[in-house]
This record gives structure tokens, C-alpha cells and sequence, in this order.
């Protein structure tokens, strides 16, 4: 008995030590987060805005998990801000320009193209916009093209050599080791599963690779034509002919406008400013602007319409900062749906799928939604692609950019079977006792029957029928109409305008102002969800519940602008049941 009190007073004094631990750390972080925000500055005269785009940048604002020890980011600005607080710098007379310092960025097409877009209308009020690189990657130099002035390191490169697509495929590998994946899946295009067994793409594989990534190429050289004053064609033969190989080169051939340091940029909007030699220019964040000139929401407008960000993989279950778990995103959904003073939905989705089942308790009350009367739009981000798609195709009316990745109607399942691997390799077998056939069935260590493979086939391909029916009767179309192009292609949001599978190109502005219309309201504010709790609650709830999500900040702050490609892999990994998804991450950097 003495044995039990002094176990049990040393695991109470443990936890309280534990609990005093958490709290000092919670005081410090909070206290931290004070200091910071007390330090904010004021907008002076003059003020240059700095941006650097060093960082991952969600849809929404803090919608993705945060460091919380990191006091001076405890603003992750998203796209969303991002884009409307350049828009109010350029109408604030306290702001002269921007001074873009790219070092290397890992931004899918459509978000770079957003940006940019936002830097362009910037430049449209007369401001100025500067970029300095000590090295251009083709994403990075896409938005310094953008600029007035452009300059570029003595010492640096500007990589500009075209678009590739790098596909590896472990067919060779895994028959080596004795794993045999075994696949079904519905749609002559879907390809998420023909790196397990194919050595080489397929033919239709390759050809719509070549569409889309031909498309995102034009647009790419499009917007570099226009702001560089250069036509298509040049462009392609300097890249075709990897003539740019140092900063003279580029220089010649009219990518940028100087060679020069880091200082001689400087003193070239100090010029630009009035300013002498030795004046300090009034550089300001980004995030410290967007902090200072607070929200401009009109607060007496009754009438609201909802922002739903539905950003990251499609997944069973709670979910995570920047991911969709069917759980939560039900919750939002069903209090959207319950308030009245919610007149109308915007949807905003930036998703390459994921689970069947959780695109389609989504899409479920999304119905539901509609069903009482309030109208859903649409604005598709990067991707809606496969379960992306899946959760957008009901809207009244959506709205994708030209280089947004859609479409991807199709399903998959895989298991991997790996009997020959322990069997040969590690000498382990297995035997078992079972009362029916297929009581072993579903399992890794044995291999499909025929039986049970028609079986799984049939599961894909009743799946892929209501996903073809959903798909129909959400864009009043036939379900052979939708197959045609359907079969998991992938397609740019050009495309699918002309397909019917988007109604126009647009951003968030035009949804909106859609929305406001479909709804018969005039005067509004928005309220968003996902509620972003702050980095230090999320970190304390990621404690509390498993051990995963600090694993993952771990690896997102080791891995940088490829943290997105770990989480990517880390999804695939733990995905279960059919999936709908688009089977790659595509990013300039």
C-alpha cells in the first residue's frame, strides 16, 4: 500500500509540475505576444512596404499550423489579406511603393498570379515597385517582373529555362522488394496510382501533363510579356536557348534592368523618394501594415455572407489547421446554415481532395444549405481538384483563375501487398483459421482473389458514378456529358469554363459580389471560418491530444518552402478508404 501512495503522489506531483510548466511557458508566450503588440509602429510618410514572401501563404490568415514560440510571425498573412491590404496601400497616401526582396519562394501558380495581379494594380496608382534578388527562381522572378526596377545580385542567376514535370515511379522498386500494389480506380486519366504500376506515364497521362502544363506556361510568359514589355515569342526563344546564364545576360536580354548590390537598389528609391544618400527609408512589414490600419469591415451592415476557406487535403474526421476534416467543417457548415442573419455562402476551395467519404459529407450539407435558401458561389483557388471538386460542383455559380488546377473527376483505392516481401526477403509466413472467404480479405498480407478484386473495382466504380451524378446534377449536365470530361483529367480553370465545369474566371471579388446578388443584399460583411484559434491554444491542444502535430512543426520549420510536400506525403500516407484526389503538388520555386 505504501508502494501505491508513493507512485500515485509522484505521478500527481507530475502532472502538477507539468501543468506549472505549460502555464509559465503560456505566460511567457502571452506575455511575448503583448510586447509584440505594443510595439506596433505607425505609418509615417514615405513608407516603402516590404514584402518577402518567405513564408507559406494560406488562403486565410493563420489557417495552417503555427510556431508558437515564434513571436514576431504570429501573423501568417493570407492570400485573402494579403491582396486587400496591398489594395488599400495603394489607395494610402502615407504609402509610396513596395520593395520586393525574393530570395526563393513555394507558391502554386494561381496564388503567384494573384499576387502579382495585386502588385500590377499597386503599380496602376503611380506607386513605384522595386525587386531586389541575389537569385531568381521562375516563381520568384515571375512577381519581380512585375516591378518597375529589377534588380539583380553581381553574383546571382536568374533561372529561366522552362516548365518541367518530374514523375517518378516505383514499379522496379517495389518488385524488387516483393510489394505488389494492388489498385482500382475509375477513369482512364487518373493517375494517381500509375506510379505503383508503370514504369513510364501513360499515354493519357502524358497528354493532359502536357495540356495543363503548357497552359500554366503561357500564362506564366504572358504576364512576364506585359509587365517587360517583351513579346511571347522572345521570351520562349530565351528560354528555349538557355541564354540567360549571368546577370549580364539578363540584363541584355531585358529580364531585368540592373546588376547591382542590395544598397544600390536602395539608393535608387531614395531617389525615387527624394531622399538624401543617408536617409533611413520608412520601411514598413507587410503583416506590421495590415496590423496597423486594422479591419475595414462595415460593422452596422446587418446582412453578412459567410467565407468558408477550404484549404488543404480533404480528411476523415477533426482534422487540422489548413486541412478539411469533414468533422469540424459539418460543425461550420450546420451553424452557417443556422444563422439567420447569414444571407449568402462564399466557398472558397484551394483543395486537391482526399477522402470520398468526407467530400461527401460536405457536399451533403452544403445541399442543405441551399435546400434553405441561401445561395453558395464558388472561388476556386490553386486547386479544386477530384474531392476539391466534389465539394464545389453544387454551387449556383463558381468562379476558378485561368491557372487554377480543377477538375480530376475520378477515384482510386490502393493496398499494398506485400506476402512475397516477407516471404522471400524475411522468411515470414502466414496461416489462418477463418469463417467465410472473405473474412481475410482487405488485408496486406494476402493477395486479391479474383473475387475480391471485382469486388473492389465495383466499389470504385459505384463511387465514381455518384460522383459523376453529383457532378450532373450540380452543373445541370448529363452523366455521359460529365464522363466525357470526367475519367480523373485534370484541367485548367481556362478549360473548364469552356467545359462547363466552371462558370467564369474570377476571384474572390467576383464571388462576392456574385453572392451579394444572388442573395438580393446591397450592404453586408463577411464572417469567416474556419475560427483560427491562436498559435499558442493551437500548440497547447496539439500537446494535449497527440504527439503528431508537434512532430510536424518540427518538420515544417526543418523543411522550410517544401513543408507543403512533406504534409502531402504525410497525407497520402495515413489516407484510408477511397480517395478522391489529385495526385501531385505543383509549385514554382
Amino acid at each position: 500500500m505504501r508502494q501505491f501512495f508513493k507512485f500515485m503522489f509522484a505521478s500527481c506531483l507530475g502532472v502538477i509540475l507539468a501543468g506549472f510548466l505549460i502555464s509559465i511557458i503560456g505566460v511567457g508566450i502571452v506575455g511575448g505576444l503583448v510586447s509584440q503588440a505594443e510595439k506596433t509602429k505607425p505609418i509615417k510618410p514615405n513608407t516603402v512596404l516590404l514584402l518577402t514572401l518567405d513564408q507559406q501563404v494560406p488562403e486565410q490568415t493563420n489557417n495552417l499550423e503555427m510556431n508558437p514560440f515564434d513571436v514576431k510571425n504570429q501573423y501568417i498573412l493570407g492570400l485573402s489579406d494579403m491582396v486587400q491590404t496591398i489594395g488599400q496601400a495603394r489607395d494610402d497616401d502615407r504609402v509610396q511603393g513596395i520593395f520586393l526582396e525574393i530570395k526563393q519562394v513555394a507558391l502554386a501558380p494561381a496564388t503567384a498570379s494573384t499576387i502579382r495581379q495585386a502588385l500590377v494594380d499597386f503599380k496602376s496608382s503611380g506607386k513605384f515597385v522595386y525587386a531586389y534578388g541575389e537569385y531568381f527562381t521562375q516563381g520568384s522572378y515571375y512577381l519581380a517582373s512585375a516591378g518597375d526596377e529589377v534588380y539583380l545580385n553581381p553574383l546571382g542567376d536568374l533561372d529561366f529555362r522552362g516548365f518541367a514535370i518530374i514523375q517518378p515511379f516505383f514499379k522496379n522498386m517495389l518488385d524488387k522488394i516483393g510489394v505488389d500494389m494492388q489498385v482500382t480506380y475509375a477513369g482512364n486519366f487518373k493517375s494517381a496510382t500509375e506510379p505503383f504500376r508503370y514504369t513510364k506515364m501513360s499515354p493519357e497521362n502524358r497528354l493532359q501533363v502536357h495540356e495543363y502544363v503548357q497552359s500554366l506556361y503561357d500564362h506564366f510568359l504572358q504576364g512576364i510579356s506585359e509587365s517587360r514589355n517583351m513579346t511571347v515569342a522572345e521570351l520562349k526563344d530565351i528560354a528555349n536557348g538557355w541564354k540567360v546564364r549571368n546577370p549580364q545576360d539578363a540584363v541584355n536580354m531585358g529580364l531585368i534592368d540592373a546588376v547591382g548590390y542590395q544598397d544600390e537598389a536602395m539608393d535608387a528609391m531614395r531617389n525615387k523618394l527624394g531622399l538624401e544618400k543617408d536617409d533611413k527609408i520608412p520601411f514598413m512589414s507587410l503583416t506590421n501594415y495590415y496590423q496597423a490600419i486594422g479591419s475595414d469591415k462595415d460593422f452596422s451592415a446587418k446582412d453578412r455572407i459567410a467565407v468558408l476557406f477550404a484549404e488543404g487535403s480533404i480528411e476523415d474526421g477533426k482534422g487540422k489547421p489548413g486541412t478539411i476534416g469533414d468533422e469540424q467543417y459539418v460543425k461550420w457548415l450546420q451553424q452557417i446554415r443556422k444563422d439567420d442573419k447569414v444571407k449568402a455562402v462564399v466557398l472558397r476551395v484551394n483543395s486537391p481532395g482526399g477522402s470520398a467519404l468526407a467530400s461527401e459529407n460536405i457536399w451533403r450539407e452544403i445541399s442543405l444549405l441551399k435546400e434553405g435558401g441561401k445561395p453558395v458561389v464558388v472561388s476556386m483557388g490553386d486547386y479544386a481538384a477530384s474531392g476539391g471538386y466534389y465539394i464545389s460542383c453544387l454551387a449556383d455559380s463558381i468562379y476558378a483563375e485561368s491557372n487554377t488546377l480543377t477538375g480530376s473527376i475520378g477515384v482510386f483505392s490502393m493496398m499494398p501487398n506485400v506476402e512475397t516481401l516477407f516471404e522471400d526477403k524475411l522468411g515470414i509466413t502466414f496461416d489462418t483459421v477463418k469463417t467465410g472467404d472473405y473474412a481475410t480479405s482487405l488485408t496486406p498480407f494476402y493477395s486479391w482473389t479474383d473475387s475480391e478484386r471485382k469486388i473492389m473495382q465495383e466499389d470504385v466504380n459505384e463511387i465514381y458514378e455518384v460522383f459523376l451524378k453529383r457532378v450532373a446534377d450540380g452543373r445541370k449536365m448529363t452523366r455521359d456529358q460529365v464522363h466525357e470530361v470526367a475519367q480523373g483529367r485534370v484541367w485548367t480553370g481556362e478549360r473548364a469554363v469552356e467545359l462547363g465545369l466552371v462558370d467564369a474566371l474570377g476571384g474572390m471579388d467576383e464571388a462576392l459580389a456574385t453572392a451579394a446578388n444572388l442573395a438580393g443584399i446591397q450592404k453586408y460583411r463577411t464572417k469567416e471560418y474556419p475560427v483560427v484559434k491562436e498559435p499558442i491554444q493551437q500548440f497547447l491542444e496539439s500537446i494535449m491530444e497527440e504527439e503528431e502535430g508537434v512532430k510536424a512543426r518540427l518538420m515544417s520549420k526543418e523543411m522550410g518552402e517544401y513543408a507543403g510536400l512533406y504534409e502531402y506525403i504525410r497525407e497520402v500516407k495515413s489516407a484510408k478508404g477511397v480517395q478522391a484526389r489529385l495526385p501531385f503538388v505543383l509549385l514554382w520555386n
